[in-house]
């Protein structure tokens, strides 16, 4: 009845944790959720202004496929400003969403029997959209003890003459974890006279904590520039997660053509009048909102971590940046689907099992909330950890 395609999806593990928060919430339970990717500040108001301007000036029209002439030289200018990366107009295309940009380019590049290259942990995306494609993720498990990055040596040992790309995430969702400039180097070494495309998705740029420097994939080399797609946008580091606005840029004119009229053929542009704020959102106009929004997610974690560690059984990394932590839960159970669904349930507690990012006896913890709701869920995590140490 249905599509080969469509079968082979998986629901994503986060969503349907927080719909599941939601259906007890709702039903009266007292439930604190710590699944959703989603920053708990409101969208800079000089955003919100753009776009009540742009509504107050008719601006609700449709717009080119790819995005208005101003937005792109807007991503333009911020790729050059902060990651050091020289686009044109013709090399960018504005998405729904950093997720939409994703399923732009596996659908453009993929074909059956193609390989790609995911270190896991992993954002749960990642693979369901390669195999819609018809590829095959090749999973690369990588080590706590080196932050779940994938290395040079772990890269070359999972290439064979069928990968076609590889994904990398830096600030990584779910574990926190930046990849230094000495770690693309060498990574981008062992790429060097393959025609392997690497796709960066580097949405939590903005948010690094203790000093860390955020690198850009595509600046490392002439080499990796030419082969990298950059995948970035504005719903975390801005708090736009409901506004729709993500973005991709690429060297290759030609590819950058085909994933336009992919997208003419799907969704078109995206929403007009998100378009006209995404501008202020990218110009400077609201760096200082969005430090602000470091400095707090930075202050939560060191906390959240502190308290975790205190933990007997649990022990989790400070996370370099982003606003998850990967809390491991080995010494207690290999089952983190079981553990996550018995705490729901008896403590009120949304966590996502790790199983669902490729790497069992974890789970993931988004800090994006207040610190008295992070006190309070660590509180009733504990709880439930010595009840499962004491049975």
């Amino acid at each position: 009845m249905f599509s080969k395609r469509i079968e082979v999806l998986e629901p994503s593990m986060t969503i349907e944790i927080s719909t599941k928060a939601r259906e007890l919430k709702a039903a009266g339970k007292n439930v604190i959720s710590f699944s959703a990717g989603e920053p708990d500040f409101d969208t800079p108001t000089k955003i919100k202004e753009a776009a009540i301007d742009a509504i107050n000036h008719g601006f609700t029209r449709y717009t080119a496929v790819a995005g208005i002439p101003e937005l792109l030289d807007a991503i333009a200018a911020k790729l050059e400003r902060d990651n050091g990366l020289k686009y044109s107009r013709d090399q960018i295309i504005v998405s729904n969403g950093a997720k939409q940009s994703l399923f732009n380019i596996t659908q453009a590049l993929l074909d059956e029997g193609d390989e790609v290259i995911i270190p896991a942990p992993y954002w749960v995306t990642y693979p369901e959209l390669v195999k819609f494609a018809g590829a095959k993720p090749v999973i690369v498990d990588t080590d706590e003890r080196n932050g779940f990055k994938m290395t040079a040596a772990e890269l070359e040992d999972a290439i064979t003459e069928k990968t076609k790309m590889i994904i990398l995430t830096s600030p990584s969702n779910p574990t926190g974890s930046v990849y230094s400039q000495g770690e693309l180097e060498r990574l981008a070494k062992v790429l060097e006279g393959s025609d392997i495309w690497v796709v960066s998705d580097e949405m939590y740029e903005k948010l690094v904590f203790d000093g860390a420097k955020f690198v850009s994939t595509a600046s490392i080399s002439e080499d990796m520039f030419k082969r990298t797609i950059t995948v970035n946008g504005l719903s975390k580091s801005v708090a736009m997660t409901g506004w729709r606005m993500g973005y991709l840029a690429s060297a290759n004119r030609e590819l950058v053509k085909k994933m336009i009229s992919l997208q003419s053929q799907s969704t078109s542009n995206i929403n007009s009048i998100t378009q006209k704020a995404s501008i202020v959102a990218l110009d400077g106009t609201v760096d200082d909102d969005i430090e602000r929004m470091r400095e707090a997610f930075e202050v939560r974690a060191e906390e959240a971590v502190k308290l975790f560690n205190a933990i007997d059984g649990i022990s989790v990394l400070r996370p370099q940046g982003a606003f998850y932590l990967f809390v491991n839960i080995k010494d207690i159970t290999m089952d983190s689907m079981q553990f996550c669904k018995d705490l729901l349930e008896n403590y009120g507690v949304a966590v996502v099992p790790g199983i669902g990012f490729g790497k069992e006896g974890y789970f993931r913890f988004s800090f994006a909330t207040d610190m008295v709701t992070i006190q309070e869920g660590i509180r009733r995590i504990e709880k439930f950890v010595k009840k499962l140490r004491n049975a």
